[in-house]
Parts: C-alpha cells; structure tokens; sequence
C-alpha cells in the first residue's frame, strides 16, 4: 500500500513516499479507500513526539480524511461497504487505505465533495463546538478569533459569521488578513501586542467582544481576556504559539467573564451522538451555502511531506489537503 511513511520519531525531514503493510479493520473498525487527506497542525506534533498519543514507527502520518468503506469489522453495524465517510484517527490518513474505529466516522452526504469533507472533520468539527456547544454564541454577539488565517481559525470566522456573530480576525501578516476578512471577518487586526487593544476597542466602538476564540496562545491571551465583555467567554482551543499563557485568577472575578476549555477529542469520544449532528448541521450549512470551507492548497500523495511543511512553515491559509 502506497503512503506517506515516517520511518522515526523526530524525521520530518525523512518523510517520504513508500510502502507499508496493507491495513486489516479490527472488529470494530473499517476500512477506507482514501480519496482525500487534510493537514493538521497536531500532525506535526505527533511527527516530533510532542503529541500525548505515540506512534510506532515506521508509520503514516495524518489525522483526518474522507472517503469510500471497503470493508467492515465484525462488530460494525453503522456502516456499510461503499459508504462514503470522513474519518479521523491518530495516524495512517496519508496512505492509500486506513482503518479507523467506526465510532470515529460520520456519513458524508451525496452532494458533499470528498475535499469539503476531509477539510472539515477537526477543524469545523472543533470550531462549531466551541461556539455551539462551548460557548453557546448568538446571533449580534461579537466574536475575536486569534489565529483566524489557519485552519481552526478560519472555520471559526466562517462559522461565527454563519451563526450571525460580528467577527473580528487576528492574524500576523497583511495576506493572512485579507484572507480572514474574505472568509467572513468584519474587522482583521494584526498581531502586534503594543497596539491590539487600542485597535481592538476601536473596531468594537470601546465595547469589547463577548467570546474569544484561541488557538494559539502566547502573548496575546491575556490582552484578549481583558477586552472581554461581562458574560463573555474565552475559548480555550490550544497553543499553535508553542507558549501556554498563564491568566491572573482575578480577571474572570472582576469581568464576571468565563475561561473555557475546548477538548473536541474528548467531546467526540463521551458525546458521539452530539459530534454526528454537529457534523449533520454544519454539512447541511454547506449545502445550502451558510459554509464556505476554504481548501486553498492541494498536493499528490507523493508529496505530502510537502504538505505538511506548508502548515510546519505557517505558510497555509485555510486549508491543505493531500489528494490519493
């Protein structure tokens, strides 16, 4: 089976195509002829040991993908050969078949392209979470999402825009910005700490935001946090920045405002039935176009290792995908 293969922990720059054994689905799993993969930042962690899963090489990188069941464990009774699904997992999504436990699959509707599909699992799966089910955000509430140009944090805007929130992008560079502002923001900030709460309270008329959207990190949580409205929310979402900040414990008393985190891993694994509605809504919202998921690089199996140092390079807007 042709794949991407990482043949030790710590190689990225020895990632390249070959074979590996041809997967068997467990009896409750299934087997997926991969159409399309997506890169995620995890990907890289996973690749450099950082990730709290280890894997064994050699291996095949790559959490999520969409595409055709070929066969079915045992114990399966959801799915059927020939469905269509997308998938997340550990690892194994770059190779030309992945096994993958059933319960980590969702159905994918006829008229959504295999792209859309795979480009959406974790990072709109993540993001409709945290707005939806963490956050309860509505309709004329303000939202800032940090890191807005990446593939979380462009699904974010797109999906607050979608749920009727003001959206106000951060992003680092002037092409990511315009990018955010393309995907829905009404605002698009820079990154700069020395004047992000000037230009914050400016785009916002000196109101604030009622929730913050970060998956980054860094220096600017806590300057975030304190431009949260009472009420608000500050969505815990990870640490692309590499830092993990930490927040003076008196700024949630005196704001009445809630620090709140977002484990979507998690969420799927003790709220199935929830992450397969979540999912049912958010391609529903495609279909009708309330969704525009943005797939703005694509690359061959053969050059995956290409793929992911686009994301490792914090190059990518939107998301990347590798085509099988």
């Amino acid at each position: 089976m042709r794949a991407l293969v990482c043949p030790e922990i710590g190689a990225f720059d020895r990632l390249v195509p070959g074979d590996l054994p041809e997967p068997e689905p467990g009896r409750d799993q299934i087997l997926i002829d991969v159409r399309v993969a997506a890169v995620n930042f995890a990907d890289l962690l996973v690749l450099q040991d950082l990730y709290q899963f280890k894997a064994t090489p050699p291996f095949a990188p790559g959490m999520e993908a969409a595409g055709v069941v070929s066969a079915v464990g045992d114990d399966v009774t959801r799915f059927s050969v020939g469905d269509r699904v997308s998938a997340v997992g550990f690892s194994g999504a770059f190779a030309e078949r992945w096994a993958v436990d059933a319960t980590n699959a969702v159905p994918i509707p006829d008229d959504i392209a295999f792209d859309v599909a795979a480009s959406m699992t974790i990072a709109y799966g993540t993001s409709y979470h945290a707005l939806v089910q963490r956050a309860a955000i509505a309709s004329g509430e303000t939202l800032l999402v940090l890191g807005a140009s990446g593939g979380v944090g462009a699904a974010a805007v797109d999906i607050g825009r979608a749920l009727g929130a003001e959206v106000i992008a951060v992003a680092s560079t002037e092409d990511k910005r315009t990018f955010a502002l393309d995907c829905g923001a009404s605002h698009a900030l820079s990154t700069d700490p020395a004047g992000f709460r000037d230009a914050l309270r400016q785009a916002t008329d000196g109101n604030g935001v009622d929730v913050v959207y970060d998956p980054v990190g860094g220096d600017l949580s806590e300057l975030a946090f304190r431009s949260l409205r009472r009420n608000g929310r500050h969505l815990v979402i990870g640490f692309a920045s590499g830092e993990i900040p930490t927040l003076p414990m008196n700024l949630p008393l005196l704001k009445e405002a809630s620090l709140v985190g977002v484990f979507w891993g998690a969420f799927t694994a003790h709220e199935p039935d929830t992450n397969r509605l979540n999912a049912e809504a958010m391609y529903a919202m495609v279909a009708s176009g309330a969704l525009t998921p943005r797939i703005t690089t694509r690359f061959p199996l053969d050059r995956a290792a290409d793929a992911l140092a686009e994301v490792a390079g914090r190059r990518a807007l939107g998301r990347v995908v590798v085509e099988i």
